[in-house]
């Protein structure tokens, strides 16, 4: 697909109350779909037309659609048939069965929406209703029955990511101990066993982004096994990631001071993963500059 051709795509995100539209809307937004959530159906026509505009920049747009607009829903069949007759307007319908509904509500405590005075079941009953048309008219429709969020996440992913995708988005922090953990990471190496360029004369007023360091800090044999090591460790760990649906990982590389070792280690690594297709890295120097 063009690059052209993939800012026009449209998708209306809609199905069953209960059924994961809230999941599949944050799964399109690590896409980096542009998603608009409880949209009126009426407003849909002129949004896509925005969203086509040469100046409009909002790439891909997803439009979650559902019964809680009350009123405004009574020509959602008609609005959605419509523009679905546009091949790039696709629909995607979330269902799943009564039973499961019924238990996903009573675990929130929440009504349906359209439960009145009734049941949650007699609910239900009219959400089909007025869905079971747009639902024929769905390109994809996904049963959500027995999906946790993490299924269901990677489901709208296979259907609407682009190949090239990054599925994990990794920094690569680099800190000094002295200054204190950072506390927003999921990994942390300490690199505090390596020789430290600080007492090389000629290195302590550079920094791990200055070559002269970058050669010492990477010619100890430790540094070397630490990361053939280190990477293979990253190789399970973050597909694992990818499978979770983690889709942003931190990961902090310190040493005494944040100047050298962990600086010169960090850009390493972001240069040894730079060229893998399904880690987006990018590097960043906390500590760096501090006296």
């Amino acid at each position: 697909m063009t690059a052209s051709a993939a800012a026009q795509r449209v998708l209306i995100v809609t199905g069953m109350s209960g059924a994961g539209r809230s999941t599949a809307a944050n799964a399109l937004e690590d896409l980096g779909w542009y998603v608009v959530d409880n949209l009126p159906p009426q407003m849909l026509p002129p949004l896509v037309e925005l969203s086509r505009e040469p100046n409009a920049a909002m790439g891909q747009l997803a439009a979650v659609i559902d019964v809680r607009g009350g009123a405004l829903f009574t020509r959602a069949t008609e609005v959605i048939v419509d523009l679905a007759k546009d091949p790039s307007i696709q629909v995607l319908f979330l269902d799943t069965t009564d039973d499961t509904l019924v238990r996903r509500f009573e675990q929130v405590r929440r009504p349906h929406p359209l439960q009145e005075d009734g049941t949650l079941l007699d609910g239900i009953g009219r959400e089909r209703a007025l869905m079971h048309a747009i639902r024929e008219q769905s390109n994809l429709v996904i049963d959500t029955s027995e999906m946790n969020i993490h299924q269901l996440t990677t489901a709208v992913k296979a259907a609407y990511g682009e190949e090239g995708d990054a599925k994990t988005k990794l920094t690569v922090m680099s800190f000094g101990f002295k200054y204190g953990l950072p506390s927003d990471v999921d990994m942390v190496a300490d690199m505090r066993f390596l020789p430290n360029p600080y007492w090389e004369e000629g290195l302590r007023d550079s920094t791990g982004q200055d070559d002269s360091v970058v050669a010492y800090v990477t010619a100890q044999p430790e540094a070397q096994q630490f990361l053939e090591r280190y990477l293979a460790v990253l190789d399970t760990v973050l597909p694992g990631y990818a499978k979770e649906n983690k889709t942003y990982a931190t990961l902090a590389i310190g040493c005494t001071g944040g100047k050298h070792r962990s600086v010169a280690m960090a850009e390493e690594i972001r240069q040894r993963l730079g060229s893998r297709h399904d880690i987006q890295v990018s590097v960043k120097h906390r500590d760096l500059g501090r006296e």
